[in-house]
């Protein structure tokens, strides 16, 4: 089976270097194959009472600056790969986000690292591999 367009959801973890790798590997193998890579990344958001206590705008900067460095990265992997370094960010709930990008740029297969940056969400919530194999209507590779 081939991929034409590969999405690679990236977010510097060690699982999601691996699947950058897949990704990487998977589009070599088809040479039409197109590979975007997409780092999603949101604020911190703190809960008190019924309410949101606001965030220090320097920590939403301190936030977009590592994701802008993690995006960064990606780019050197895709071009020491020798492929075209189309990575974009985008703000948001991470598998939402990688689900809603992957329908707008028309890929036939997600590549996702099986455990990420979550940290405690990851059980309280289900991690974001979970969730987007359990939603995506195109087939997901989950890299461990």
């Amino acid at each position: 089976m081939l991929f034409n367009k590969i999405l690679a959801a990236y977010d510097g973890s060690k699982a999601a270097n691996k699947a950058l790798d897949k990704a990487i590997e998977l589009c070599k193998s088809t040479p039409e194959a197109k590979l975007e890579v997409l780092h999603v990344y949101d604020f911190p958001r703190f809960y008190v009472a019924e309410g949101f206590a606001p965030v220090p705008t320097s920590m939403n900067k301190d936030f977009y600056e590592l994701a802008e460095r993690t995006a960064e990265e990606a780019k050197s992997r895709l071009v020491a790969a020798g492929l075209e370094p189309k990575v974009e960010m985008d703000q948001g709930a991470p598998a939402e986000t990688i689900l809603e990008y992957a329908q707008k740029y028309g890929a036939d297969l997600i590549v996702i690292g099986s455990r990420g940056l979550g940290g405690i969400r990851e059980f309280v919530l289900g991690s974001v591999s979970h969730n987007v194999v359990q939603h995506a209507h195109i087939p997901v590779l989950v890299v461990k």
